[in-house]
């Protein structure tokens, strides 16, 4: 109970912070808050959402997943090939997802099944993914800026239209919100992904199938870089192997300063949320400040620092600390 509450108000200050947020850039920006500027806004950051919501689960068990952006560029360019191929486009984003679960598969399998990091191994995953879709897209010859065009209209719509008023990426952020945090929050499964993460010798003798639970997050991490590659060739119009490249320092930051641990067992998929917003928001206040995107990912960086300080600091024990230091002051000067 105590672990809920203290998330709750983790999640509420990221909510006010948010807020602060928006004032100070509305400040410094004419029209920043502009109702509809902000809501399309989210066009423009919802890759981030949609592969950190996800990643949440892998971090939970106490990995990381460094690999995702390199999905996302390999997801774009299986799906633009096949697409020019002459496969349908919906039935080429099955295959593409299918693709991508197969990639956070063999990441999932070697952390489950050897004693390697998952940074290490993910990190290795990371320039594989990365050289097949260089490899497909020379293959190809999309490997120019331009990548694969002409995708038909229904598709570029899934991330540029809207319903009843609200941009597709809004609805599209709920429903990983609603699907992975009734996963992770309402299931046995999300259960056992939480005592892996605390501690993975009880799991295994509490009869979980810990192999397969650290295996499938790294699956599910790989789904959500799966849909950023489709909802990023979407928005841009275009399928290129370096759509994500960018995308792994803000999606960590995402989940960790939503309160997930770096260690495991404690995380929420609402904070994941909420915090991706606050990074969203964030990129594109320093952009509408005239912040180049190096000069954002500075200030990207220093907030993931500055969240797993707070985060995974024993405040108790400082706050004791001090106390009795102050106490033996005060002693020593009577």
């Amino acid at each position: 109970m105590i672990k809920i509450r203290r998330l709750l108000k983790w999640e509420a200050a990221l909510v006010i912070f948010l807020l602060a947020e928006i004032f100070v850039f509305g400040q410094i920006s004419p029209g920043f808050n502009n109702p509809s500027n902000l809501l399309y806004s989210i066009n423009d950051f919802a890759y981030i959402a949609l592969a950190a919501i996800p990643m949440t689960f892998v971090i939970i068990t106490g990995g990381i997943d460094v690999s995702v952006g390199s999905i996302m560029g390999l997801s774009s360019i299986i799906m633009g090939v096949f697409w020019m191929g002459g496969m349908n486009i919906w039935l080429a984003m099955i295959i593409t997802l299918l693709a991508a679960v197969s990639a956070g598969c063999i990441n999932g399998w070697i952390v489950a099944n050897t004693t390697v990091q998952p940074l290490v191994v993910t990190l290795g995953g990371m320039f594989l993914f990365s050289g097949i879709a260089l490899v497909i897209s020379g293959g190809a010859s999309a490997s120019g800026y331009e990548g694969i065009s002409g995708f038909p209209e229904p598709f570029v719509e899934i991330a540029n239209g809207q319903l009843l008023g609200i941009p597709n990426s809004i609805w599209i952020i709920l429903a990983s919100l609603c699907f992975f945090g009734g996963l992770l929050h309402m299931t046995r499964y999300g259960r056992s992904v939480f005592l892996v993460g605390m501690n993975i010798k009880a799991a295994r003798f509490s009869g979980i199938h810990t192999k397969w639970t650290v295996m499938s997050t790294y699956m599910l991490s790989a789904l959500g870089g799966g849909i950023s590659g489709i909802i990023l060739t979407s928005y841009f119009s275009s399928a290129r192997s370096d759509l994500g490249a960018d995308a792994v320092l803000p999606v960590i930051t995402a989940v960790v300063l939503g309160g997930t641990s770096i260690f495991g067992g404690r995380g929420s998929i609402a904070g994941t949320a909420i915090a991706s917003i606050v990074i969203g928001i964030m990129q594109y206040g320093l952009q509408m400040a005239s912040m180049t995107s190096q000069q954002t990912s500075v200030v990207i960086g220093a907030m993931l620092i500055v969240s797993v300080l707070i985060r995974n600091t024993d405040w108790p024990k400082i706050k004791k600390t001090i106390g009795t230091v102050i106490h033996k002051k005060k002693a020593h000067e009577v």
